[in-house]
């Protein structure tokens, strides 16, 4: 399905959202308390199937959705809570104190954050950057990219190997 491009950066050909929940699976049994994924791409990209993807590999036993209009929802009841950001909406950097952002990163689960890309200066230390891109048949490509600290290219190489 993929292959490493070096030793922090990681490709994938997703035809079929099948393609897609099936690497988002393979990913959740190897987060921690405290792993942050920023997800990328344009609306309908698959960034929200991606996070249903991992949320069901963890036991989340209810519906997952854009937090669109909620900015954060947090899932509990899987083997480690789920933060799930969509930062869609905000206008400033200064927003994300009000959401209770870094609170949520710093906490006791993963979080996942939909359009982390539009604040580049409030990326956190050591994350996944994991962008998703589709061309005009559908077909998705997913790359993942380790971005900081030993944290994430640990999680990246384990996930893909």
């Amino acid at each position: 399905m993929g292959a490493m491009t070096h030793d922090r950066t990681y490709q994938a050909t997703l035809a079929t959202e099948a393609d897609t929940d099936a690497l988002a699976a393979k990913l959740a049994p190897l987060l921690e308390p405290g792993d942050v994924v920023l997800l990328s791409g344009d609306l309908g990209a698959g960034k929200t199937r991606f996070v249903q993807g991992v949320a069901r590999a963890l036991g989340v036993a209810g519906e997952v959705s854009s937090p669109t209009f909620n900015i954060l929802l947090t899932y509990d009841d899987g083997r480690l809570p789920l933060n799930h950001f969509d930062l869609y909406r905000l206008d400033a950097a200064q927003e994300l104190e009000d959401v209770g952002y870094w609170e949520a990163l710093e906490g006791d689960g993963a979080s996942f954050v939909e359009w982390g890309e539009k604040f580049p200066s409030e990326a956190p230390d050591d994350y996944l950057d994991v962008h998703i891109a589709v061309d005009p048949a559908g077909v998705r490509t997913l790359t993942a990219t380790a971005q900081g600290g030993p944290r994430s290219a640990q999680l990246l190489t384990d996930w893909l190997a």
